[in-house]
């Protein structure tokens, strides 16, 4: 089931992204968290033959509904949500104690 998997892969690294090959908001993500020393996972859907099904279990998951539910950010295992949500934790202070806490940043 797509939903165990998601669950499964998105608690396999301290920050995972499900994204796309081509995605300018999945880069946008990866750029940050690289710039943040933090060392991240992603699974690009359309390289994965389940890749629809995986976004179908994004979709229900990400709120509020969003017609692209990528790139989903997951961190500690917990869905944040997707660009704009991480964009918010950044800029209010917030991203940087929750990476602290998953074990994503050292410093």
């Amino acid at each position: 089931m797509a939903a165990e998997r998601v669950k499964k892969l998105a608690s396999q690294h301290a920050v995972v992204i499900f994204g796309g090959s081509n995605c300018c908001m999945c880069h946008t993500v990866q750029t940050l968290f690289t710039q943040l020393g933090v060392s991240w996972a992603v699974h690009e859907l359309d390289k994965d033959p389940q890749g629809k099904e995986v976004e179908r279990v994004l979709a229900a998951m990400v709120v509020p509904a969003r017609s692209a539910p990528v790139p989903a950010v997951f961190i500690g295992g917990a869905l944040v949500g997707t660009t704009d949500r991480v964009m918010s934790l950044h800029l209010g202070g917030q991203l940087v104690p929750l990476l602290r806490q998953a074990g994503a940043l050292w410093l």
